[in-house]
Formats: C-alpha cells, structure tokens, sequence
C-alpha cells in the first residue's frame, strides 16, 4: 500500500472534520455524503469516496479522530494527578469538561455509539481501565473493598449521563466544572476505605 501524500492526507482530516461536524449537528442517521461534502467545502460526493471505502470506513476514521481528541485533552490532566483517587477525579472531571471545550467531537460520538454500533477502543477498553484502577486501587487501600465490575459499571453510566445530557445543550465552563467536581466526589465517597469502627 502507498503512502498517502501530505494533500491526500489533509484531504481526508478534512472530510473526517465535516463528517463529525455533521453527525454532530444532524445525527448518523442524516450524515449523507452529499451532506458531508458540503460541509466539507467539495464539489462533489466522489472526492469522499477516493479517500474511504465506504460510509461504514468514514465513521471508523471519525472515531478514531475523536478518541484522540479525547485522549489528547483528558491525559494529561490524569497523568499529573497523582494516586488513585485523584487520577479517578481527574478522569471524571476531564471527560466532563470535554463537552464544553469539544461538543461536537463528543456529540457525534454518543451519536454513533447509540446509532451507528460505532465500537472503539476508548469504548470497549474503558470498563476494563476502570476495573484495573479500582483493583489496584484496593490492592494499595485508596478504596474500599466492592466488586470492581460493578462499580466500573456505575461509574460508566454515570459519566455518561452527564456527558449526554450536557453535550445536548452545553452549559458554561463553570458550570460543567462544577457538574464534574460533584460527580467525581460523588464516586471518591462511594470508594472510599471504610472507616475503622463503622459497618
């Protein structure tokens, strides 16, 4: 396979950027390629189909766009905190402030994981990292004892419930601040070590 030239790739980024544009404003269900085009700026649907095999290839390159929004926004913040409780906080509180620096991105996303059956890794692999950080978590007492599973389930649903329901009509940076700092405490009590003496 040849590599892409620097204009085919910039191309590409470029249908990939209309294409979560238009998921985002109009949903999966509506995003056409001439839809896409025109968003895009180009002439006609064919320079979309040049560059990706197909609908089903142009959403697997969106997820893939989006993830690395997030991963490049949300690491860092959970790479400088330090322990696990404050890397759970961090977590929390960065993937709610995502909905406010990047609500397209995370629109679309909620829009083709409910519609499309879009799977990522960021999708698939994230129970798993909750479960691991819980495990570990315990294993060095910043939590108490619970089933990991279940409690990487809760945290999950929750996460996303308020990501769904902000990203549907973003509130301001403080107040999305705000919504994430009262979540994430909302978890750190319900992992925190049980204190001596209580049941």
């Amino acid at each position: 396979m040849r590599a892409r030239t620097f204009t085919e790739s910039g191309r590409r980024a470029q249908i990939v950027t209309a294409a979560i544009e238009v998921i985002a404003e109009d949903g999966y269900a509506r995003a056409s390629f001439s839809r896409i085009a025109k968003q895009a700026g180009l002439s006609s649907t064919g320079m979309i189909s040049y560059h990706f095999a197909g609908k089903d290839d142009l959403l697997t390159a969106c997820v893939g766009e989006i993830e690395q929004v997030m991963r490049a926004f949300m690491e860092p913040r959970i790479d400088a905190a330090v322990g696990h409780v404050a890397q759970l906080r961090a977590y929390v509180e960065s993937n709610v402030d995502m909905v406010g620096e990047h609500p397209a991105a995370v629109r679309a996303l909620i829009d083709l994981v409910k519609n499309a059956g879009s799977q990522s890794a960021a999708v698939n692999g994230r129970l798993d990292l909750f479960e691991e950080h819980f495990r570990t978590g315990q294993a060095a007492g910043a939590f108490r004892r619970f089933d990991s599973r279940t409690m990487a389930l809760a945290c999950a649903a929750g996460i996303d419930a308020v990501v769904a329901t902000m990203a549907a009509a973003p509130p301001g940076a403080e107040e999305l601040t705000r919504l994430g700092r009262e979540l994430a405490e909302a978890y750190v009590r319900a992992t925190a070590p049980d204190v001596e003496g209580e049941e």
